[in-house]
Order: structure tokens, then C-alpha cells, then sequence
């Protein structure tokens, strides 16, 4: 053997190509285990911040809905408009918009209910929903001041 450090030993070698195989071996049994649990963390999160905006966009809609229900000859067609306005502008589907009780009937000092649903599953971004089934809905009460 000689004393040049740029020689190679084939011994050094072998045992050090080994350790190179089995540290892929370890990495690839890794990325296996962890992979489909940080896919699904990912998916998860993405399915609660859309069901989070969800929500948010139903309680702006309610609360849109209402002040425009307490304004002086408002209609029901007018706060359903302006609760459409704020979920269309926001891309929710198959909400539904109650109002409880009729404007017509109320007098100052009355309260009024605008209530906005909406299915979790067709405004999901994650096609195997983690809300299947569920409705969010929002509730905005205000009183008549006219």
C-alpha cells in the first residue's frame, strides 16, 4: 500500500458504496410512511381553510342581509339581493337565505333575523370532502330603528 492519500483502497470503497445504498433504501422507506400522512395533513388543512371561508362569506352575506332589511321600505327581495350579491361575488353555491319575521310586519324596536345556508360538500375545493354532508349556515340579528 502505497502513502499517496489519492489512492483508493477497494475495501474503503465497497464499504462505503454500502452505506450509500442502504441510507436510499432508508430514505425511500421514509418518503413511503410519510408521504400519504403529509398529503392528507395538506388536504385537510386546504378542506378547513375553504370551510372557514365558508363560513365567513355566510356571516358577511347575513350581515349585509340584515342592514339592508332595518333600512327605511327594504323588501325581501332587496336583503335576499344583497345577500345573493355577497355569495355570488364569492362563489358559494346552494345557499339558502331565511328572514324571520317578515319585514312588512315590524316596527321600530322589532328585531329581524337573516339567516344564510349553504352545503359544505358543493362549495369544497377537495373532491373527497372531510365536511361531507354538513350545512354551515350564519345567523345576523339587528333591530328595526325606522
Amino acid at each position: 500500500m502505497s502513502d499517496n492519500p489519492f489512492t483508493t483502497n477497494s475495501a474503503l470503497v465497497s464499504r462505503y458504496g454500502v452505506r450509500r445504498r442502504k441510507a436510499r433504501g432508508v430514505a425511500a422507506t421514509e418518503l413511503a410512511v410519510c408521504l400519504p400522512i403529509i398529503v392528507l395533513m395538506v388536504l385537510a388543512t386546504i378542506e378547513a381553510c375553504s370551510a372557514l371561508f365558508l363560513k365567513q362569506s355566510l356571516t358577511v352575506a347575513a350581515y349585509e342581509g340584515v342592514r339592508t332589511a332595518i333600512s327605511a321600505g327594504a323588501t325581501t327581495t332587496e336583503v335576499q339581493a344583497a345577500c345573493n350579491q355577497i355569495l355570488s361575488d364569492r362563489k358559494i353555491k346552494g345557499a339558502t337565505i331565511t328572514i324571520a319575521p317578515a319585514i312588512s310586519a315590524l316596527s321600530p324596536g322589532d328585531f329581524i333575523d337573516v339567516t344564510v345556508s349553504a352545503p359544505c360538500s358543493s362549495n369544497s375545493l377537495v373532491p373527497a370532502t372531510f365536511y361531507r354532508g354538513k350545512t354551515l349556515s350564519a345567523k345576523a340579528s339587528m333591530m328595526m330603528e325606522y
